[in-house]
């Protein structure tokens, strides 16, 4: 996997990374969206500093993954409970009628 030094910006800050040439637009994309939620809650809580910003951009984001996690598993749940329901028809189909 080929390798390649990017910098990015996050909240007035400059890190350094090395990423796999694939995943460079996802970084800079993601960077993007963290500066643009921290720039909201700068300017609707203009007492507060980066710091405070980047606290509740990253609360707002964590929450959204537990939402999602939490969708997820229960569209597992879902399926396994619809191929149950398909195996139940099969066995009834074949063992009762």
């Amino acid at each position: 996997m080929e390798q390649q030094s990017i910098r990015i910006s996050i909240a007035d800050r400059y890190y350094p990374l090395k990423v796999a040439v694939n995943d460079e637009e996802k970084i800079r994309a993601a960077a993007k969206i963290i500066n643009e939620k921290v720039d909201l809650y700068k300017s609707k809580y203009v007492s507060r500093d980066n710091q405070d910003a980047l606290s509740m951009a990253l609360l707002q984001f964590v929450i959204r993954l537990i939402e999602a996690e939490q969708r997820e598993e229960s569209n597992r749940i879902l399926e396994e409970l619809q191929n149950l329901d398909t195996l139940l028809d099969e066995y009834i189909k074949v063992n009762i009628t």
